[in-house]
């Protein structure tokens, strides 16, 4: 029987695109990498205008913060380096612009390992993650050799995310299904490092296929179980998976090792496993396209830095008229409005949809209390969202305002078209620019 958490809602899964393979998009003439690709501090480009770069190269790092470093997803001359806006949302980064020679010649220094990984150290681990530049790739992109570090002495358990419960995305379901060992290796590696002996694949049961060829491949190791979880929006989201799995709530303030686990998304182990036997950083990923106004809808693994047009040209171009880009999926990911933004460590899908998708009606709250019934952190955002319009930052924070996690199912679920998460985010943007009180 396939376990849960209490609240969260229950969305059209729109997964059409689960039967497609994915394919390898060719580069294109341009990539243009963003400095700041990952939660933490941007990275400072080591390369200039004229340079040639080589495939996995280190173009831009930072190595005094939470950073992870960037690396050119394809062999060529530095074009231009200059500021553009940032796809993280509000803000701006510098790009590396890298022109394509066609060559995709690798770095020298991408090299296999020269020992067992067996024999691998954490530490080892710890800075082959951190070299390879690996964010988490399931959205929060969160630096992987960082939650690795917090978890050394504290975690317990293993956790592979392969809930995968945004509406449209279907990247991690054909990874499972065409890749399987590479992930399992990878969550091995980690195991590894951390010391420890079990490790659960959390998977919801609208990806059965996936489950069954995860317990073919693992071929009875008892370090492994694959659970199945209730198909349910947010259940990816660790706090949620960490309460269906164990039944413990994580306090506020707190991360999954405070409870004794450590939490990685299937695609991040992956990336650690080629990071780590292949030493080959994260230049590539899986992205899901899809959305009522893209002509073909595919799983492509993507060079990071290609833009959205070329994504566009790659799948037919666009049909009808495009009323909203998504990078991500559609109830967290960021609206897009240039074209010429570009795949990063964290864009999951490329979602392109009309206007039909969009709440037309003035919003209005009803007082129905429907937004406090799924909310899966068990807030009241009928208030938060109250305070949060009204400007009344104080309250917002009597009412736990930092403790929503934005899933969006407040506002999906609202009759009243209210868009709750928007008036959050503004209010915790206003709360963080507040200077703090000595």
């Amino acid at each position: 029987m396939a376990i849960t958490f209490s609240g969260g809602i229950h969305v059209d899964g729109c997964k059409g695109t689960k039967t497609k393979a994915i394919e390898n998009m060719p580069a294109p003439e341009f990539v243009a990498l963003p400095l700041q690709q990952h939660i933490g501090a941007p990275v400072k480009a080591t390369v200039a205008v004229g340079d040639r770069v080589t495939m996995g190269q280190v173009i831009g790092r930072n190595d005094n913060a939470l950073s992870c470093p960037v690396h050119a997803s394809v062999s060529g001359t530095v074009e231009k380096i200059e500021t553009r806006n940032s796809y993280m949302g509000a803000g701006k980064t510098e790009y590396v612009i890298i022109k394509n020679d066609g060559e995709y010649e690798l770095c020298e220094s991408i090299t296999p390992l020269e020992k067992k990984v067996t024999d691998l150290t954490c530490d080892e681990v710890i800075d082959l993650v951190r070299e390879a530049g690996i964010s988490g790739m399931g959205g929060a992109t969160f630096p992987a050799y960082a939650k690795i570090q917090s978890a050394v002495g504290k975690a317990k358990e293993l956790i592979i995310n392969c809930a995968e419960c945004e509406p449209f995305i279907t990247a991690n379901h054909r990874l499972l299904l065409e890749r399987p060992m590479d992930v399992i290796n990878g969550a091995k590696i980690l195991m590894i490092a951390l010391g420890l002996s079990k490790a659960t694949f959390a998977i919801e049961d609208n990806k059965k296929n996936a489950a069954k060829v995860l317990e073919e491949s693992l071929l009875d190791d008892k370090m492994f179980s694959v659970k199945l979880l209730k198909t349910k929006y947010p259940q990816g989201d660790e706090r949620q998976i960490v309460y269906a799995l164990n039944h413990v709530q994580i306090p506020t303030g707190k991360l999954p090792a405070d409870v004794g686990c450590v939490i990685f998304n299937a695609e991040t182990c992956d990336a650690i496993y080629h990071a780590v036997v292949d030493r080959m950083p994260l230049i590539a990923r899986t992205v899901t396209i899809d959305g009522d106004c893209i002509a073909e809808s595919k799983n492509l693994r993507i060079p990071l830095g290609t833009s959205y047009r070329d994504v566009i040209e790659y799948c037919g171009g666009i049909k009808g008229k495009l009323s909203k880009l998504i990078n991500g999926g559609p109830m967290m990911g960021n609206t897009q409005w240039d074209l010429d933004g570009t795949v990063t460590k964290g864009t999951s899908a490329l979602l392109f949809f009309s206007d039909k998708y969009e709440k037309k009606a003035a919003p209005c709250c009803i007082h129905c209390g429907k937004c406090v019934s799924v909310c899966p952190m068990h807030l009241e955002p009928v208030y938060l969202a109250l305070f949060a319009k009204s400007g009344e930052l104080d309250k917002c924070l009597d009412y736990n305002l930092m403790s929503c996690m934005e899933c969006g199912s407040c506002s999906f679920i609202c009759p009243g078209n209210v868009p709750i998460v928007q008036y959050i985010r503004k209010a915790k943007d206003k709360i963080k620019a507040k200077p703090k009180q000595q």
